[in-house]
């Protein structure tokens, strides 16, 4: 019997000695950053100089303070007015970056910009700075005109109104 008690006890001691498990490293993962806020059918108004300048409209809104983003998802729209604050142009995507530090907004996955007189662009990604009041990209680009007329190419920049564009690379065959 004093062999059996002396067994268990070195075998406790054995099994007390030992290194407990610690569960916070074994669960350990990369840090995740989560949003400062969460928002639902958002709708942002964004002024220059007291001036209706553009509204977004998204589904879903995402915003971290600490690197001033904003993340906006699921039918993203963007609604671009003139210093008359008239309609000039529309911006569809699937979702949106806003940094709030230069004022840019990126848009990416189905880019589609509809302009007021007539001109389409269709593209994965556009930046829109809203200092400059330019959008550009650097991805492939497609677009239609007033005319009928389909360009392709790579790089663009246009004015808001899409009145004054250029596509960086152009490529593709014409009629004319």
């Amino acid at each position: 019997m004093a062999k059996i008690q002396i067994s268990i006890f070195i075998i406790l001691f054995l099994v007390s000695c030992s290194s407990p498990v610690n569960n916070a490293e074994q669960t350990k993962s990369e840090p995740v950053d989560t949003p400062d806020q969460m928002s639902w059918d958002v709708n942002i108004t964004i002024t220059h100089s007291g001036k209706l300048r553009a509204i977004i409209e998204a589904e879903y809104l995402e915003q971290f303070n600490e690197n001033s983003s904003i993340f906006l998802e699921d039918n993203v729209k963007m609604d671009f007015y003139n210093t008359e604050e008239k309609l000039i142009s529309t911006l569809f995507a699937d979702k949106a970056q806003i940094n709030e530090q230069v004022n840019f907004l990126q848009a990416m996955d189905n880019v589609v910009v509809e302009s007021d007189s007539g001109v389409t662009l269709y593209t994965d990604t556009l930046t829109w700075d809203n200092k400059k009041e330019v959008i550009f990209t650097e991805d492939s680009v497609m677009i239609t005109t007033e005319s009928n007329d389909t360009l392709y190419g790579v790089g663009f920049q246009s004015d808001i109104n899409m009145e004054q564009w250029k596509i960086l690379k152009p490529s593709g065959v014409t009629g004319k």
